[in-house]
């Protein structure tokens, strides 16, 4: 790579009479000047000596550094350089031309884009419109001055774009674009514009701010003049530039780039001491990783007091090649687009180190500019935060009258109001007119007067008075205020008082409210939990001291749960309502009823009321609830479950016979519903049980006693093992074998069946992934039953993908055992399931088909692939010709549905017969082979195996 430059036309004719390049190079070359008949003649006499050259021609009133009016640059290069040439009229569009440019010359490699284009508000808005083609990639824009002209081998442009781009996969460019601009003075807040005009700033002509604060030179030197001294503003954290461009008739000033209104602007100004100190940074990188060539591109605001500055540096700079534009701009990784003070651009094309770079020795500022530029600073920090304070302290003002809620007013020393606050008007409805100047005592009630009068003086003297007062409005409503009397200090004299009246009408409903709520119910009105537990102990007492019983009862709703689920809660209360009061007509007079929470309800007698009249009331209430309910327009059908205890002979206080009273109630639910259960003292040993139970089972986790058994699953017709079903046992310490049918409800009311659930398939899929290994039979499958409660875990779908990943064991050798129950319990959820474990390929079983809905409309719905016949059919097969018809027209529609069969409980020989004669699929039971441990169920295998050899 190398570089040539021309400070005037003589030289460049010398050039293209003395210089060759060489073919296989790139040359790039730009030309500037003031004249544009200048300009015209060296692109032509470049491109005439050069053909394949990439030409640039800027012509116009350019910011020039020390008196230049002529410049032009070669570089010659190994890497590829494009370029593409585009008029621009009023209709074209940033977006549609940032895709034509980067369509035509960028790609992969690119690493430069250089724009130049003299339609100066076209330059950011197709900054942000163009992709950067990779990370590297640096786009720098140039804008020239209104008025000028640029030129290509294509031609002359009046208004267009060229652009230059420089690609190549050992290319590296290096970019340096320092935001020289420093806030100064106050900031403006935008009261009317938008978009790229501002009309006013703090309600006043922004022209006349412009020449308030920056003079009438600034104003006939624009559009240069906007550069040097532009207004920045705040956005994301980061300065944003809008060079000010012009001025309208109306007095607006237009900027390059978007306002908007209710931002706040501030004037800037290029910081000497910043600008010296970004190129000493530049020069610094530049002397440690020299460059090949530099480009460098400077803007209009280092045409001004700044230029000699500027100048010392570039004559500095002899690698750089500089070239004066209105604007610079820059994209690349780490931002969308912004205005720089300069671009400098750093070009290699192969390995450079320290020991390259020359030594930069660069000029300091002119005396005085860095004491002007600190001065300047300093001052306009003190201002701004001078004009901060200003701002609170009225704010704190405002805040405190003005825009105080509260209601606030002042008086003189006798009383008469002589400010009073927006709040005040708006709360007690005079206007202020009306009542200035008038007496503050006759807004009030006159009882109030000779109380509100001793505050008044006693804040005179000195002392704040806080007080409660009650106001009527001007409309008559009543409003209670709390008042605070504030004396007026002036000079050391009191003047008056201020007064604060803050309104607690609504508080004080509130807390009325909060009491309520504290102690009722708000659905049903009904004393709860609290409330009737503090009713029950006083009726207690009363019952201890005259020797009488009490009879208390739970009332607990059977599967309100379902109500709830399908028609919502607030439908639910509606009927829990209607319910209340059909309870309330069938209760004796004095028995007082409760809500405890959810659908339970509480309810205790008068003393007189004996246990057998309590138990005809409970039974009344059970009738109650069982009749038809409407709501909706749908009628509801409902019962209930209610347990019985009696003081003293079931319990000696509250707790006690609430306690009994639940157990009664958990016994009639068990039992059905429907139906009133007395305490009974043996329910105490089953609640221990019960929790003895939940204990042993959590243990029984921990301590591995849970195991599983397998049943073989096996065609019936070859005898072949196709699957085996996992069972869960659990053989305790000191129970010994526990029964699956006692430990699984336990299991899923307490929530360990998702723990005991996610151990099962892992296991089970653990070790059928043996056998397969083992036995070379990758076809052999798991059937492994899950739990209504566990199927519809949120998780549950996560916990069978742990299984397999862990296992290794194909989805397809895996299938769940479900029940019509569990699957259309919650049938919406269950699809969205159900279809997840489809998709991941696991096998849905429905067990013990034919005991539940077999409901065929949801069977065609649902992804299930298996059919499991309920043992009950199987049982008498071979003797009852009902359950074998039964049978064979579930097999029959299985396979018209496409579904396998498995008959469950094959225990006699003549049942598997029969089962072949109707073309039963599979079959499992003690016939074939009872549930065996794993060692067991391998040895089985094996044997089957070699009795079919």
């Amino acid at each position: 790579m190398r570089s040539l430059r021309c400070h005037h036309v003589g030289e460049l004719h010398r050039l293209v009479e003395e210089e060759s390049f060489a073919s296989h190079e790139s040359l790039f070359i730009q030309i500037a000047a003031d004249h544009v008949e200048d300009v015209r003649h060296a692109v032509e006499l470049a491109a005439h000596r050069w053909p394949h050259a990439h030409i640039v021609g800027m012509a116009g009133m350019l910011p020039a550094v020390a008196d230049t009016t002529f410049l032009a640059n070669l570089t010659s290069m190994a890497a590829d350089v494009s370029s593409w040439t585009v008029p621009v009229d009023d209709s074209t569009r940033p977006a549609e031309l940032a895709a034509c440019i980067a369509e035509a010359s960028t790609h992969n490699e690119t690493v430069l884009l250089l724009l130049f284009t003299n339609c100066r508000e076209t330059l950011l808005p197709l900054l942000r419109h163009l992709p950067l083609a990779n990370e590297r990639m640096v786009i720098v824009g140039c804008a020239l001055p209104e008025g000028s002209v640029l030129f290509s081998p294509d031609g002359r442009f009046d208004r267009g774009v060229v652009a230059v781009s420089f690609s190549g996969a050992a290319l590296r460019a290096r970019c340096f674009s320092p935001f020289l601009w420093e806030p100064v003075g106050l900031a403006f807040s935008v009261t009317k514009g938008g978009g790229r005009w501002i009309g006013e700033l703090d309600g006043q002509k922004a022209s006349f701010c412009l020449e308030r604060y920056l003079g009438k030179e600034f104003i006939d030197r624009l559009p240069a003049s906007g550069m040097e001294f532009p207004f920045v503003v705040e956005r994301g954290g980061q300065s944003v530039c809008l060079p000010i461009t012009a001025i309208q008739e109306n007095g607006a000033v237009m900027v390059n780039g978007h306002v908007s209104e209710g931002e706040k602007v501030r004037f800037a100004y290029v910081h000497a001491p910043s600008l010296y100190w970004s190129v000493r940074d530049w020069a610094g990188q530049f002397a440690k990783q020299p460059a090949e060539e530099t480009l460098f591109y400077y803007s209009a605001a280092l045409g001004g007091y700044t230029r000699p500055l500027l100048a010392g540096m570039v004559s500095s700079l002899q690698q750089a090649a500089p070239f004066p534009v209105m604007e610079v701009a820059v994209k690349d990784a780490y931002t969308v687009g912004r205005l720089a003070g300069f671009a400098a651009v750093s070009l290699m094309e192969g390995a450079a180190t320290a020991e390259d770079g020359p030594v930069l020795s660069l000029p300091f500022p002119p005396e005085g500019v860095t004491t002007l530029a600190q001065l300047m600073s300093t001052a306009s920090r003190d201002m701004e935060r001078l004009h901060i304070r200003l701002q609170m302290s009225e704010q704190r003002y405002k805040s405190l009258f003005d825009h105080n809620t509260d209601i606030v007013y002042s008086t003189d020393l006798h009383g008469h109001f002589t400010s009073v606050n927006p709040a005040f008007e708006q709360v007690l409805g005079y206007r202020k007119e009306e009542i200035l100047y008038t007496n503050s005592l006759k807004y009030i009630h006159p009882n109030d007067i000779p109380r509100v009068t001793r505050y008044f003086y006693r804040a005179l003297r000195g002392n704040v008075q806080t007080y409660n007062l009650e106001i009527p409005t001007k409309s008559g409503e009543r409003l209670l205020f709390q008042m605070k009397n504030i004396p007026i200090i002036v000079d050391g004299k009191k003047v008056g008082i201020y007064g604060i009246g803050h309104n607690i009408t609504e508080q004080k409903k509130a807390e009325e409210k909060i009491a309520y709520l504290a102690y009722y119910d708000p659905d049903t009105n009904l004393p709860n939990r609290t409330k009737w537990m503090e009713l029950l102990a006083g009726q207690l007492e009363k019952a201890k001291q005259k020797q009488r019983k009490i009879a208390v009862i739970l009332i607990d709703f059977d599967r309100f749960k379902w109500i709830n689920d399908s028609i919502g809660h607030y439908a639910g209360d509606g009927i829990l309502r209607q319910l209340v009061e059909r309870m309330k007509r069938v209760l004796p007079v004095g028995a007082q009823l409760g809500r405890f929470h959810g659908d339970k309800f509480c309810l205790f007698f008068p003393l007189r009321t004996g246990s057998e009249a309590a138990m005809e009331t409970a039974l009344h209430i059970v009738r109650e609830v069982a009749k038809p309910t409407v709501y909706g327009q749908k009628q509801f059908f409902l019962t209930t479950s209610v347990g019985l205890a009696v003081f003293p002979d079931d319990g000696a206080d509250e707790h006690a016979l609430l306690r009994h009273a639940d157990m009664a109630v958990n016994k009639a639910k068990k039992g059905g519903g429907n139906r009133v259960e007395r305490y009974r003292p043996e329910m105490n040993d089953e609640t221990m049980h019960r929790l003895e139970m939940d204990g042993y089972l959590r243990k029984a986790i921990e301590q591995n006693e849970l195991f599983l058994c397998y049943q073989p699953i096996v065609d019936v017709h070859t005898g072949t093992v196709m699957a085996t079903e996992a069972l869960i046992r659990w053989r305790h310490p000191k129970l010994g074998l526990v029964r699956p049918d006692e430990f699984i409800p336990l299991a899923e009311e307490t929530g360990l069946i998702h723990e005991i659930g996610r151990w099962v398939l892992q296991t089970a899929c653990r070790q059928t992934k043996q056998w397969q290994r083992e036995t070379g039979n990758d076809k052999l499958a798991i059937f492994v039953n899950v739990s209504a409660v566990q199927f519809q875990h949120e998780r549950f779908v996560d916990d069978v993908k742990q299984a397999l990943q862990q296992s290794k064991l194909p989805p397809s050798c895996l299938r769940l055992e479900l029940t019509e129950h569990s699957m259309l319990r919650h049938l919406s959820s269950t699809m969205r399931t159900l279809d997840e474990l489809k998709k991941l390929g696991v096998g849905i079983a429905v067990d013990d088909f034919g005991s539940g809905y077999s409901s065929f409309h949801y069977l065609k719905q649902l992804p299930v692939t298996i059919l499991k016949i309920d043992r009950a059919f199987i049982e008498r097969l071979h003797t009852n010709a009902s359950d074998a018809a039964i049978v064979e027209a579930i097999i029959t529609m299985g396979r018209g549905l496409g579904l396998e069969t498995i008959a469950e409980g094959v225990e006699a020989l003549e049942q598997l017969e029969r089962l072949r004669g109707l073309q039963c699929s599979y079959a499992q039971g003690y016939a074939l082979c009872p549930p065996l441990v794993a060692e067991e169920i391998a040895a089985y295998m094996t044997e089957r195996r070699k009795s079919r050899v």
